[in-house]
């Protein structure tokens, strides 16, 4: 297969190329100027911004993929409350330049559309099945929600082959620190390296998340590039959720100092959501896939690599 990873160089971006390459696929991947693409593997680089429609279709009309690995995206709830617009246009805008590219070209290419479980919101029921309806509660997850909505459109008016995905929170070494377990790891390393004093500043504890690792998140969206249903949204996730006090303790198990804990007003949110988990019976089904790295796992490397840092 040939495969085209569109926004390769955020934090997904090297674990996807890893995963494909190790599956024998050929692989081209996009990133910005101003981006590293964190892998050592074999595979093409090319230069794109999803926001210039001609450069996306030039890209596409070239490469003429198998499938398209759509991840470039504002991916942080927190910076979707400070700049709403940017979050529109790359999410939503950069979105329609990818299915128009997709839909006028010659290539019959599958395309992989990353959402998220943020998408669903205020949920009735914490384990969260993908018939739940929507309701987003922050800008990062209606814009995600709007492109779930263009995809089906173009699915069901142009006949393209389109998977939608409502990937949950997912954890690895190189995620940046605006999200909660990076945030915590970087802060124990930067404290056991006296950089900051032995207190740790955080936000919600109480708010529970499906937290799972990066790797097993890649592994998903290559299965659903090779069984999943043209049409169908997937969620990806643990399928249980964990509360972030207890993501914190098992982070500070793992310190080699006392750390004390502090509320920090900054980091709390204009509106959080209770509970989240993923419902995963339905990617389990028709893919067999199946999370195999434990939380613990995670944590440590993501705590290790900021300790190397």
């Amino acid at each position: 297969m040939k495969a085209l990873v569109i926004g390769a160089g955020g934090f997904v971006g090297g674990y996807l190329i890893r995963e494909l390459v190790a599956r024998g696929h050929d692989v081209t991947a996009t990133k910005l100027p101003q981006e590293r693409i964190n892998s050592t593997e074999r595979y093409s680089e090319e230069l794109l911004d999803i926001l210039d429609a001609d450069a996306v279709a030039e890209v596409i009309d070239r490469v003429r993929p198998d499938c398209i690995f759509h991840l470039a995206a504002q991916s942080s709830v927190a910076l979707s409350w400070k700049a709403p617009a940017l979050t529109v246009d790359v999410n939503i805008k950069g979105t329609i330049n990818v299915l128009e590219a997709v839909r006028k070209s010659n290539a019959s290419a599958r395309v992989i559309l990353i959402g998220s479980g943020e998408e669903y919101g205020y949920a009735a029921s914490p384990c969260i099945g993908e018939d739940t309806a929507p309701q987003p509660a922050n800008v990062y997850a209606l814009t995600k929600h709007t492109q779930n909505m263009l995809g089906q459109l173009y699915c069901k008016s142009y006949g393209m082959d389109i998977v939608s995905v409502r990937a949950f929170n997912h954890i690895g070494a190189g995620q940046l620190p605006t999200f909660v377990a990076a945030d915590f790891c970087r802060q124990v390393a930067e404290i056991e390296a006296g950089r900051q004093p032995p207190v740790m500043r955080v936000g919600n504890l109480s708010a529970k998340r499906d937290f799972t690792d990066v790797r097993d998140i890649v592994r998903a969206y290559c299965d659903l590039a090779q069984h999943g249903i043209s049409g169908e949204t997937y969620n990806v996730g643990s399928g249980h959720s964990v509360e972030i006090s207890e993501l914190l303790e098992k982070i500070l198990s793992l310190s080699s100092v006392e750390i004390t804990v502090e509320n920090d007003p900054q980091r709390m949110r204009p509106s959080d959501i209770p509970e989240i988990s993923a419902d995963i019976s339905k990617l389990q089904r028709d893919t067999g896939w199946q999370p195999q790295i434990p939380l613990e796992g995670s944590l440590r490397c993501i705590l290790e690599h900021f300790r190397n840092k």
